[in-house]
């Protein structure tokens, strides 16, 4: 108990005395006037020039063999390159198109295993691809480099009314977002003419079960239909994963070369 209470006079004392410091500092600021008004930095490139150190790169050599041994065994074989620069139409680009339906087909597993209900759709974000996907031997290290992000699926239930917010997204937006499990026709004037999922017209108050990542899943891309989303389920499943997963249960790629969105 004596020890209890010599610790907490000295703790007292401790604590008044930075009290008094940081008061006795500010009013000396404030008596003199004196501010920092300007702050001076260099960039540094971090260039060939920089000499290498030999020690860091001791330690570091044993992490990195690892890493890419583990990264560079093949997977999979992918028969054509796929660009996401390259489309098939407007609306659709090969790699897309793969990317779209592979995140349908592993999301409806997992999501009826955890909640016994399928998933309808599945949309990604143009621009959430990376990289092309070579022809020749797929790796893990095409996945990370495809989607370099920590991306994880999530399954959001939208009503039909979303899913025409979805068709009128893209007739504004005019990009090939990759795009699974819906048909959009467009009219040429930016109009939507007929949504379908599944082959069946969408209906308004139906509630449909749509694959896409976190982030879009929070409006990212200006997809603000999803935060109208009337539930939300976090498969704790990330997208590289996925790919990664099919990459290792598939011999040979496929990329459907199906319309999913059209003019007419």
């Amino acid at each position: 108990m004596a020890s209890q209470i010599i610790y907490s006079k000295k703790y007292n004392a401790l604590l008044y005395r930075f009290v008094l410091s940081v008061t006795l500092f500010t009013a000396l600021s404030c008596s003199t006037g004196l501010r920092n008004n300007k702050i001076e930095g260099n960039k540094i490139p971090v260039t060939a020039d920089q000499p290498a150190r030999q020690d860091i790169e001791n330690f570091v050599a044993p992490y990195r063999t690892y890493i890419d041994n583990d990264l560079d065994i093949v997977l999979a074989f992918n028969p054509e390159t796929l660009d996401k620069s390259k489309s098939i139409e407007k609306w659709q680009t090969g790699i897309g198109n793969w990317m779209a339906d592979v995140t349908f087909q592993y999301a409806d597993k997992v999501f009826f295993a955890r909640e016994k209900k399928h998933v309808d759709a599945c949309l990604l974000n143009h621009g959430g691809i990376r990289a092309i996907m070579p022809q020749g031997n797929v790796t893990a290290r095409t996945a990370y480099e495809i989607m370099p992000f920590e991306n994880s699926l999530i399954i959001i239930a939208l009503k039909g009314e979303q899913l025409n917010e979805i068709a009128q997204y893209f007739a504004k937006e005019k990009k090939p977002h990759p795009l699974s499990g819906m048909r959009i026709i467009l009219g040429k004037d930016g109009s939507v003419k007929s949504i379908s999922v599944n082959g069946a017209p969408v209906v308004n108050e139906q509630v449909y079960y749509v694959a896409t990542s976190d982030y879009l899943s929070n409006g990212g891309d200006n997809m603000a239909f999803f935060k109208k989303g009337v539930a939300s389920y976090d498969m704790n499943y990330k997208l590289r994963n996925l790919l990664i997963d099919y990459f290792k249960d598939v011999d040979t790629i496929t990329a459907s070369k199906t319309i999913r969105v059209s003019e007419e």
